[in-house]
């Protein structure tokens, strides 16, 4: 099995992204190894136990944007209702998306990370 087929099997609109960057697979991959590093070197697990959401509403919109740039559309959907609900003055609810994406997270950057 290749990368693109078990990121498929996870979720990613690989088909999408591939399209979106001309039909080339490999930068794709290239593009994708970047977004796991990326996401590795984020904090993803902020403290919700504080006041100030600016830097945790920050982080996820530019996790936001390089997902739905790659079409990883799980952590994409996820993390724009992460920012939503922070936007919207609810850090609980936006710790529960956190919580509930952060298996599918794991698991999208371990496939990527296997192929790189």
């Amino acid at each position: 099995m290749s990368l693109i087929e078990e990121l498929k099997q996870l979720g990613v609109n690989t088909d999408e992204a591939i399209e979106r960057m001309n039909g080339n697979a490999s930068f794709y991959e290239r593009m994708l190894v970047k977004f796991a590093g990326m996401m590795k070197s984020s904090i993803v697990q902020p403290d919700f136990d504080c006041n100030q959401y600016a830097d945790i509403t920050e982080a996820a919109h530019a996790i936001k944007g390089a997902s739905g740039n790659l079409s990883v559309t799980p952590i994409y959907r996820a993390y724009s209702e992460i920012v939503r609900l922070l936007r919207a003055g609810q850090p609980q609810q936006a710790k529960e998306v956190l919580d509930a994406v952060l298996p599918v997270q794991r698991a999208i950057i371990a496939c990527i990370e296997k192929y790189s």
